[in-house]
């Protein structure tokens, strides 16, 4: 089972608390996490990924075990740790403003 951690918003847009626990078949990606939650959670399609690019939206960020994953190729396997359950995957909502 992939830990993910979601920003505030996609967490009450999805009616969760907390952490999700998905199980992704086959590698552990960023696209294949991604696949397994708008699978699992509908209504979170075209919220982290655009609906025709496919491409991060660009106030969301990823981490996995304390790396910036946000310009890693979706289809690069995920650290270990992340596909074994044992760190979370984490979109983080990014700040902006001036």
């Amino acid at each position: 089972m992939v830990r993910v951690e979601l920003p505030y918003h996609l967490r009450q847009l999805a009616g969760v608390n907390g952490e999700v626990s998905l199980e992704v078949p086959g590698v552990v990606t960023i696209a294949a996490v991604i696949d397994a939650l708008e699978a699992r959670f509908p209504m979170l399609q075209g919220t982290i990924r655009d609906h025709a690019t496919g491409e991060r939206r660009r106030l969301l960020r990823f981490f996995a075990c304390e790396d910036d994953l946000s310009f890693s190729p979706p289809d690069a396997p995920l650290p270990d740790a992340v596909a074994r359950g044992g760190e979370p995957f984490i979109i983080l909502g990014a700040i902006a403003g001036g």
